[in-house]
């Protein structure tokens, strides 16, 4: 049975996608769809960059889901769908829309909102994410409560059992880096991000993504998508649009996703869209999973050649 795993921000490169957009007239038209939704054009972006603009939160966001939803598209004329999706923060964004709860159209205008109003809710600067590797959750979430200290500083991300991402007040993340170094952390980093994502200072940005949602038309997907606010499975389009609230502000609970999809009898992990950081983190997660990445035209070749398809 086949998972696909759609990428979230952070996996962004200049020149994504461009191989789907030259080889595919429909991937071709999801990005036309996507210039036409945002009034501005998103391919030449993503295509050319500069690199520095697309790193901003409100262009990353339905950057990565316009090629991640390419991409899918892509493989489904060539016969490759998924039974299961899931997508990693942003991604979950981009598994609604394969799995045809969300037009597209109606997911990259929100994912545009929804990145504005995370960079919006806290001043730049003031706060942090880190990636504390080595730490059990528990451990981690220890070290939070001890460092907090009236300010916020949480878990944001379960990406493996031994990596955890945390985010908050600057000065809270740097305390308990420096505690979860001293506790035994094997490797610590404060990560290149512009805002303290899935923690409690993203509350302003949840209210305002709920006005956002409000009347948005949400349809039950066709295939089950796992949901990151706690690896259940949303089947109703009224139970996407709450998990797609309740995650702005809560941790990406991603090792519990994927355990989730191989529970439900995925055994072959396809991640869809730029990147490979959820190939490498299934590794850790799932023994033996099989894994396989469709970030351009000559990864989808190879995955179908893996999975004895030459369609």
């Amino acid at each position: 049975m086949i998972a696909f795993l759609f990428p979230g921000q952070g996996s962004q490169a200049v020149g994504m996608g461009r191989g789907f957009y030259d080889a595919s007239p429909a991937a071709k038209a999801i990005f036309e769809e996507a210039n036409d939704a945002l009034g501005f054009d998103l391919a030449r972006l993503a295509f050319e960059g500069p690199e520095a603009e697309l790193a901003l939160t409100a262009n990353t966001q339905p950057a990565v889901l316009t090629v991640s939803v390419a991409a899918a598209t892509v493989a489904a004329e060539r016969g490759l769908a998924p039974a299961l999706a899931s997508g990693h923060s942003l991604g979950e964004y981009s598994a609604l829309v394969v799995a045809g709860a969300l037009a597209f159209p109606d997911a990259v205008r929100i994912v545009r909102s929804r990145g504005e109003f995370m960079q919006e809710a806290v001043p730049v600067g003031t706060g942090a994410m880190a990636a504390i590797m080595g730490l059990e959750l528990a451990q981690v979430e220890a070290v939070c409560a001890e460092t907090a200290r009236g300010e916020v500083v949480e878990v944001a991300n379960v990406n493996s059992p031994q990596q955890i991402v945390i985010a908050g007040h600057r000065a809270a993340v740097e305390r308990a880096v420096a505690l979860a170094a001293d506790r035994g952390g094997k490797k610590s980093v404060m990560l290149p991000v512009s805002a303290p994502f899935h923690c409690a200072l993203m509350r302003p940005a949840a209210e305002r993504l709920a006005a956002t949602l409000a009347g948005l038309t949400v349809l039950d997907p066709k295939i089950p998508v796992v949901r990151n606010v706690d690896g259940g499975i949303s089947r109703t389009g009224a139970e996407v649009k709450d998990a797609l609230l309740r995650q702005v502000a809560s941790p990406v609970c991603w090792t519990a996703c994927v355990q989730r999809l191989a529970a439900a009898g995925a055994t072959t992990f396809v991640e869809v869209g730029p990147g490979r950081v959820l190939s490498a983190l299934l590794k850790r997660i799932v023994d033996g999973a099989r894994g396989v990445a469709v970030e351009d035209p000559a990864g989808l070749d190879k995955t179908l050649s893996a999975l004895g398809t030459t369609a």
